[in-house]
């Protein structure tokens, strides 16, 4: 898979994943939220209790738990497939974000977004993004 489909879609579609990881730097869950179909699914196998996270509303709920028990971190995100067909997507997107501990220990997580995206109203929004960790140090 590479980049297929219309231009105007792939830049939002890059947008939606570039404000997704300025949502998690902020720990925005209003902005972060809003990204999401409201009939999403959300799997993160590695986290026990967010392996596989229906609807938007458990969504935010889940991230805003996960967050709490976070200190504050940079996240950043690559887009590296697309293809986009009518008002659906896939694609693939590599997530890193950089966290600080209060005592100073530093940690990298990087990994891989399956996605899948919808538009709506106009709008591209995630309809699943399913994780893999690739890397932690």
């Amino acid at each position: 898979m590479s980049f297929e489909g219309p231009v105007e879609d792939r830049l939002a579609i890059h947008e939606l994943v570039a404000a997704y990881a300025d949502a998690v730097t902020l720990n925005d869950a209003q902005a972060w939220g809003a990204l999401w179909a409201e009939d999403s699914v959300w799997e993160l196998a590695a986290i026990p209790g967010m392996e596989h996270v229906v609807g938007r509303d458990a969504i935010v709920k889940a991230w805003v738990a996960a967050m709490a028990s976070l200190p504050p971190m940079v996240g950043t995100s690559t887009l590296g497939a697309l293809s986009i067909t009518g008002d659906t997507a896939t694609g693939r997107a590599y997530p890193r974000e950089f966290i600080i501990w209060p005592d100073g220990r530093t940690r990298t997580d990087t990994g891989r977004y399956d996605d899948t995206y919808v538009k709506q109203d106009g709008r591209w929004l995630f309809k699943s993004r399913t994780y893999t960790s690739l890397h932690s140090a």
